[in-house]
């Protein structure tokens, strides 16, 4: 593959720390949710919350694609990722992904199908695909 884009950011601290992109655009403090045992440090962001954002963008915008290709109406496409994560069986830690996917113009039938060709292309689902359980909702 020849990359047409390559994100770069460095993190310290971990999930109780900061990251910052390359460019100086991303540049903020993590910190672990109260509900998993952390402080919960307010303004402070997530691994799961920056996975659900980037995810919730790339799937809209692969939607977007598709319909394009498609000559259908998108207008007005949201994207929610719901990204979870618990412990592993056998150990160590897994996500989970719900992608509720409203597509206004759309009726429900014609919204799924656009739905499933874009889980095909967006670059975001083919990376999880096999390794994460991912949820799709016409909403």
């Amino acid at each position: 593959m020849s990359s047409l884009y390559t994100a770069v950011a460095t993190a310290t601290g971990g999930r109780n720390g900061h990251t910052k992109s390359s460019d100086g655009v991303v540049d903020f403090e993590t910190s672990i949710p109260k509900s998993m045992g952390g402080p919960g440090k307010e303004g402070a962001t997530n691994p799961e919350q920056l996975f659900a954002a980037g995810y919730a963008a790339c799937f809209c915008s692969a939607v977007e694609y598709v319909a394009r290709m498609q000559k259908l109406d998108a207008a007005g496409t949201a994207v929610t990722a719901h990204v979870g994560i618990g412990a592993k069986e056998g150990g160590g830690f897994e996500l989970t992904v719900t992608l509720e996917v409203h597509i206004p113009a759309l009726d429900h039938d014609a919204a799924h199908a656009l739905v499933e060709a874009a889980h095909q292309v967006c670059p975001y689902s083919n990376a999880t695909r096999g390794n994460v359980p991912v949820e799709i909702k016409i909403v």
